[in-house]
């Protein structure tokens, strides 16, 4: 995968970003490669054109979506592109880069809580996703310099917190002067009123987007949360998050990625029936991997948060080779030190 960086100055300090925009050109190569062109070369609005004209015929094409958001974000359109990343996270939860390219917006703007929710939501997806971690912590890096400068504020004499706010200026002088990752050729990053910077690369060096193995809902409904709260259509929450978790363990159990299955239970996990943990594990490698073709599928969900406990009900849809089978499944899943993992699965109810 190819990535560039993103810069966002903010009170004259400087926030380096990757943004990854690697995405399948197995559908529409000549159309997204064109577009591409047309945005390497500036023409935005040819390119915007282009896009809506293909969009037409083929809506539901992931790359071409995409790549509208590349064009709105070129454009200075930052509120539509955010609107666009937001949407393919709903419609295609399995690809973790309009996670990641939604956080750069959210980050550009200042929102730093809605960056990071994205930011483990494409890291949920992708645990390998080496752009969307290094995002993640300079996400945290710049939280971490609001909340000391505040310190510093109600307590100038704070020597611990000017200290570590030292240090974090440090750590951003240095990755601004970092030279950006390798990308095809494409604009040069500048700062404008609207800090956003985009590479575009060529389709020769990108990767293609993993295929979605296991179909999942689009969304958990109803949800509930406690406390209950609002939210605009654009943002993400813990809900989000949660069942991001379970979409991601879906997957690695479809996809017969059994490290990335057993990874998504909590180390409190204790399996049924009494059976030691090292059992089960066994047993459930030996499963996954014996079956030729595994599909499973997550009908009705709903979500339940209350503090770091998490429930999560649905009706699981699972074939395997010539077994199918249709059953309520529960899944009990609780946070710890960020993450959330399953800790307890019951199935028929």
């Amino acid at each position: 995968m190819t990535s560039s960086h993103m810069t966002f100055r903010k009170n004259t300090a400087i926030f380096a970003f990757c943004c990854l925009f690697s995405i399948s050109f197995a559908q529409g190569a000549d159309d997204s490669a064109e577009i591409g062109r047309l945005i390497r070369n500036g023409q935005t609005d040819q390119a915007a054109a282009r896009v809506e004209s293909a969009l037409a015929n083929k809506p539901n094409d992931a790359q071409l979506r995409f790549l509208r958001g590349v064009v709105q974000i070129e454009q200075r359109k930052i509120n539509d592109a955010i609107v666009t990343f937001q949407r393919m996270t709903e419609d295609f939860p399995e690809l973790p880069e309009p996670y990641n390219n939604l956080a750069v917006l959210y980050a550009g703007q200042g929102q730093y809580d809605k960056a990071r929710a994205a930011l483990e939501l494409a890291i949920r997806t992708h645990p390998s996703y080496a752009t969307a971690h290094e995002n993640l912590g300079d996400v945290y890096t710049k939280m971490a310099s609001a909340s000391y400068t505040k310190a510093l504020q109600l307590d100038a004499g704070n020597n611990a917190a000017q200290i570590k706010l030292n240090v974090i200026k440090d750590l951003s002088s240095a990755k601004a002067g970092k030279p950006p990752a390798a990308a095809a050729s494409g604009p040069a990053p500048t700062a404008t009123a609207a800090p956003v910077a985009v590479v575009i690369p060529s389709a020769a060096s990108v990767a293609p987007v993993p295929t979605p193995i296991a179909p999942v809902a689009a969304k958990p409904t109803p949800v509930v949360v406690q406390p209950a709260t609002s939210k605009p259509a654009a943002s993400i929450d813990e809900t989000d998050i949660v069942y991001a978790a379970v979409v991601a363990w879906a997957k690695a159990w479809g996809g017969q990625n059994v490290e990335a299955y057993l990874a998504s239970y909590s180390k409190a996990f204790t399996p049924s029936g009494g059976e030691s943990r090292k059992s089960w594990e066994k047993e459930r490698r030996a499963r996954i991997e014996g079956k030729r073709n595994i599909a499973v599928s997550l009908e009705s969900p709903t979500v339940t948060i209350t503090g770091d406990t998490a429930t999560v009900k649905f009706r699981q849809a699972y074939q395997a080779d010539s077994l199918s089978t249709n059953t309520r499944k529960t899944l009990r899943l609780s946070k710890a030190e960020g993450s959330w993992k399953i800790v307890e699965e019951v199935a028929g109810r």
